[in-house]
């Protein structure tokens, strides 16, 4: 505090010092009594904290005085600003008073809990005060939860998404490759039981399991998610290049598909057969050619190579099988889901059973996709023809290294999301252990960024990315506990910030949901 202003900062580095470097070498309480001692430590013994300032807020005079009514007054009558926390342009002056922050000081940066939209993510570490973010801030970007494996990511982005279900203004749809957020889980480590979403927001989360007559963890879904061939299109194809290892001339033979057979080429693809029979010639000798239901008399018949036709049918055979993907679907499911998330509701798309990349690439752009557009449609029309305002939506992408890198992020429509897609109420939460491997284009766009410990120091160099002191956080973010401590970054927080994360346990949904207190808990509150 100085003046008129306090500033905010953070203590980036401790460092003894002394007025004379014997009294830091002798150990004076071996040579004096120990009341001696202790005045001479306290008089030739310190510390030095190096402190990086991040933030001012004007507090005007001292209050009482003359000058601090003539201060409020102006404010008061509209004259002047509201004081707020503004970027720090100027550091204190010599002598400055420092204090270590307190309750009130973190709730003017962070929040205070008990102001709507505020979410306590976690405490500070050294005296336990709550931490909030802002959701309403929270959802209008892209943002990440990252962390190495066995940080814990899973349960802090189930506490994000709690906050978020039970704020309620935004819709969710979680891309659960490993069926851990929807129905309850037993924790890999410990071997604790987990509280699955579906089980504390009920009807609020519509759990969707993949193909038909899926189960979960034994569980029945709500409903179950089918494709229609003819909702896959060349596009979706073309992003498994890596996955099925396609061919350079996959994109021409595919054209030509769609060409001859519209939307239904995929189901007409897969019921040609690679079978010959025997014709009688012009001479009268019988010789083999092609099927007439052949891929080689599709591509004779169409100008496509047939080496390349046949050499894409033979790739997509392990689409050919999945069981999901069905001719007609018993019902729409897409449009299910898509209506379930502008009711307001949250969609957990479990994989079950179909937990390969190539099922979690397929399925998890073809549904954006169709998301996506949606909810451009339903932006366009409320921008010129005044219908209802678009709800928002955050997609939860699990492993987004597979979806995002350098290589698919041109292909699938994420990258697309994480560039674009804020103005028309979309964003993204990805979620994952290596973020060296995310597109810098995609890590560039995410506004929040919470980080465990990364060991890895590529993937600590993509999370700090375009953010002022990156030299200081990366030792903020090397310094972390491996479980239950992460960074705050960007964003939805105003200045940098390592917290205690809070515990994804009863405790917490008893504190988000509310409930009985045990005796024993409310005589604590009461201070007995």
């Amino acid at each position: 505090q100085s003046g008129d202003w306090n500033y905010y900062g953070i203590v980036t580095d401790i460092q003894l010092g002394a007025t004379d470097p014997r009294f830091a070498d002798e150990q004076t309480e071996v040579r004096f009594p120990a009341q001696i001692a202790k005045a001479l430590h306290g008089q030739t013994l310190y510390a030095n904290l190096e402190v990086l300032p991040n933030l001012m807020l004007e507090i005007g005079p001292e209050p009482g005085t003359p000058e601090y009514k003539q201060w409020r007054g102006k404010i008061d009558a509209g004259l002047a600003e509201q004081p707020r926390i503004l970027p720090v342009k100027n550091v204190p002056p010599h002598h400055a008073q420092v204090y270590l922050a307190g309750e009130g000081d973190i709730g003017e940066i962070f929040g205070k809990p008990d102001e709507e939209g505020n979410f306590i993510i976690g405490y500070t570490r050294e005296q336990g005060h709550p931490v909030c973010v802002n959701l309403e801030k929270f959802v209008q970007r892209s943002s990440g939860v990252f962390g190495a494996t066995g940080t814990g990511k899973s349960f802090l982005t189930r506490l994000v998404l709690a906050g978020l279900m039970h704020y309620g203004k935004a819709s969710v749809l979680v891309l659960d490759m490993h069926n851990e957020y929807g129905f309850d889980d037993i924790a890999s480590d410990t071997k604790n039981a987990v509280t699955g979403l579906k089980t504390k927001f009920k009807s609020r989360v519509n759990v969707v399991g993949l193909g038909a007559g899926a189960t979960i963890r034994g569980q029945v879904p709500d409903f179950n998610l089918e494709i229609a061939m003819s909702d896959i299109s060349s596009s979706d194809i073309e992003m498994l290049t890596r996955e099925l290892n396609l061919k350079e001339t996959t994109p021409t033979t595919l054209n030509a598909l769609y060409t001859s057979f519209r939307d239904g080429w995929f189901q007409r693809f897969k019921s040609m057969n690679r079978d010959e029979v025997e014709i009688e010639d012009e001479k009268g000798k019988m010789k083999r050619a092609p099927h007439p239901d052949s891929v080689a008399a599709w591509a004779d018949a169409n100008g496509a190579n047939v080496m390349a036709a046949e050499a894409l049918h033979d790739k997509l055979r392990r689409l050919f099988n999945k069981p999901y993907i069905v001719e007609k679907p018993a019902a729409d499911s897409v449009s299910q889901i898509i209506a379930a998330l502008e009711g307001g509701k949250h969609v957990v798309l479990s994989y079950g059973e179909h937990e390969s990349d190539l099922d979690y690439l397929l399925v998890s752009n073809l549904l954006t996709r169709k998301i996506r557009n949606a909810w451009e449609r339903k932006t366009n029309e409320f921008r010129t023809h005044g219908k209802a305002e678009p709800r928002q939506l955050i997609i939860v992408v699990e492993e987004a290294h597979k979806l995002l890198n350098r290589e698919m992020a041109a292909q699938t429509t994420f990258a697309t999301i994480a560039r674009e897609l804020r103005k028309y109420y979309v964003t993204l939460l990805i979620v994952d252990q290596r973020p060296s491997q995310i597109y810098d284009e995609v890590m560039s766009q995410l506004g929040t960024r919470i980080s465990g410990w990364l060991g890895d120091e590529d993937d600590i160099h993509a999370v700090l990315s375009g953010l002022a002191g990156r030299d200081v956080l990366r030792g903020m973010l090397t310094h972390l506990q491996q479980r239950e401590e992460v960074l705050l970054l960007g964003g939805s927080f105003m200045m940098p910030l390592p917290v205690r994360s809070r515990r994804y346990d009863e405790k917490f949904w008893k504190e988000l949901l509310g409930g009985k207190r045990s005796r024993e808990e409310s005589m604590k509150e009461l201070g007995f």
